[in-house]
């Protein structure tokens, strides 16, 4: 199904950039704006991984 295919791909590029973020972090010069970027691009894919989850379930 499309919908599944398309949460694994979600949850991929969550976990990645999870890991991006924490990299970036750890560095000495932290580039902030960035960090907040990708935590916001982080909070969206969440939010839309839980939208499809929910819709998942209502068709199972």
């Amino acid at each position: 199904m499309a919908l599944e295919q398309r949460l694994r791909e979600l949850d991929a590029r969550h976990r990645d950039l999870d890991l991006i973020i924490e990299n970036e972090a750890k560095r000495p010069a932290v580039d902030i704006a960035r960090l907040t970027a990708m935590k916001r691009q982080k909070l969206k894919l969440k939010e839309e991984i839980e939208d499809i989850r929910q819709r998942l379930t209502r068709h199972h």
